[in-house]
């Protein structure tokens, strides 16, 4: 067939083939063409360009780098971090040497169940099978290279045994920072106020560079300057999920209206997932969005209460407030908690004595609910349940109850894990939050093979375009686990960043 005997396309995938060079399609100093034929000039490069300045991004930033890569890192709101600088700062790893210190025992396998079996057996198995193997690597990766300090092992619910390792200050801010610092030191910092538009592709399909928004302010839509950035090996998706977004999270789950909050920051939402849908990219489970039941209805998005709820589960019970009962096994994983607090139709009250409380809880944590007033202190139970309208009498046997099942050590009403060293509550001060479910974390996303390359509804790779993180979906199936947020993140923010920087430059 002649060259005007088939399309464009067929033409030039025939004579690049053929290794013969069209005029047409050259790239020029500081232009190239779109999938579109459209003329693009180029007003920057780097190798690799990454979309989004959390831990998978900046893990990815330095992965790069240390391989040789030019590295830019684009982001859309006017700091760096994301949800990861507001994150709770746990970070699930399985067979830790501070594990081993602290006398509990873990394995990958384990891990690898604990999430399978949360995640209702939707996960991906090859994609969570990675998380889990190379869990420790990410974590000392984090420790020693990164810099970050991590000084206990907690229990999430879910979990089989307390895995996830706790920042020094309770807060993703532990890991976010040191990590910029090292971009720093390598000549690299997040260039915030920059919205990306679209992925631009060539002829032959391969993403060649992004169009952003230069000096956009987040909530003004006619805000910036259009630049087209070329990306010489790759581009990077990095941009988190989609929880505020409320058209995009009402259309797969119509539950998740207005009246309920998110805990994420402000830019979590859904333009980048949906910028790589547009050019063929396939994506999973977007429906599966995750509510945080240990959120507070008393402070505005993460707030302090997700680290008192969360670090008293097996020590103190969560209470019915119309009833005085407990209602759900406290230990349980996410959905099962935020679904049955839903189905009360109202907060319930978390409440624990200062023994449990000051053990328990990150200090920085429990001051900071003390001072908002969404911890609250009392002297009594009975002074708990005045407050907080709660049937006295019901409540006092329940409580009773609770002391009977620690004594005890075991929980035969609902199957909460009780932990060696909980202690009954009998006397006072006590402390007590109302807990409300917050959307909190996207399961779904695109769907990536475990080079981080994100596949196309042909399910092959689409050249040029990786993502890591809450942006992909298939490692977590129906609900994820505490703490395995921040591994997923670094395990594969760290592989996408290496593969991308093995990419040959296409120009």
């Amino acid at each position: 067939m002649s060259a005007t005997g088939m399309n464009r396309r067929e033409f030039i995938k025939k004579t690049a083939a053929t290794g013969l060079v069209l005029a047409g399609t050259a790239t020029l100093a500081g232009c190239g063409l779109g999938s579109g034929g459209e003329s693009i000039k180029w007003s920057e490069e780097a190798d690799i360009v990454i979309i989004g300045s959390g831990f998978a991004g900046l893990a990815a930033a330095l992965e790069a780098t240390e391989a040789g890569a030019k590295v830019k890192i684009i982001e859309k709101m006017p700091t760096p971090g994301g949800n990861s600088i507001i994150n709770g700062g746990d970070m699930a790893a399985a067979g830790s040497k501070m594990q081993a210190e602290m006398g509990i025992e873990d394995s990958p396998e384990l891990m690898l169940e604990d999430m399978l079996k949360a995640g209702l057996y939707l996960n991906h198995p090859e994609k969570v099978k990675l998380v889990a193997e190379r869990s420790v690597e990410a974590l000392e990766w984090v420790m020693n290279y990164v810099g970050t300090k991590f000084v206990t092992v907690n229990y999430h619910g879910g979990h089989s045994v307390p895995r996830t390792h706790q920042a020094e200050t309770g807060s993703g801010g532990d890991i976010v920072r040191p990590m910029l610092d090292k971009l720093k030191e390598k000549g690299i910092e997040v260039e915030t106020n920059r919205k990306m538009v679209r992925l631009i592709q060539n002829e032959e399909g391969r993403v060649i560079g992004v169009e952003v928004l230069d000096k956009y302010k987040f909530g003004q839509e006619d805000s910036g300057t259009p630049v087209f950035i070329k990306a010489k090996k790759a581009v990077i998706l990095a941009a988190g999920g989609f929880s505020q977004d409320l058209q995009m999270r009402m259309i797969h789950d119509p539950k998740l209206t207005d009246k309920l909050d998110s805990t994420n920051h402000l830019g979590a939402t859904g333009e980048v997932l949906r910028a790589a849908m547009k050019i063929g990219a396939m994506d999973v489970q977007l429906d599966w969005i995750q509510l945080g039941p240990w959120a507070s209805p008393d402070e505005k998005g993460f707030g302090y209460v997700p680290h008192f709820c969360e670090r008293l589960v097996g020590y103190a019970p969560m209470i019915n407030p119309k009833t005085g009962k407990r209602f759900i096994n406290e230990t349980g994983n996410r959905k099962v908690r935020a679904d049955a607090i839903l189905e009360i139709g109202e907060p319930v009250i978390h409440v624990a004595d200062e023994y449990a409380a000051r053990k328990q809880v990150i200090p920085s944590s429990f001051e900071g609910g003390l001072r908002n007033g969404s911890i609250k202190q009392f002297d009594t139970l009975e002074q708990v349940a005045e407050h907080y309208n709660i049937p006295l009498q019901p409540f006092l046997e329940e409580i009773q109850r609770w002391n009977s099942i620690v004594e005890k050590g075991q929980d035969d009403d609902f199957g909460c894990m009780i932990f060696p060293d909980a202690k009954p509550m009998t006397t006072g001060p006590f402390y007590a939050a109302r807990l409300w479910p917050k959307v909190h974390h996207c399961m779904g996303g695109l769907v990536t093979n475990t080079q981080c390359q994100v596949i196309n509804q042909d399910f092959e790779p689409i050249k040029g375009l990786y993502a890591a993180g809450e942006i992909t979906g298939g490692v977590h199936g129906a609900v994820r686990l505490g703490g395995c947020a921040v591994t997923d993140c670094i395990v594969n923010g760290r592989i996408a960043g290496q593969e991308a920087a093995k990419e040959e430059a296409w120009s």
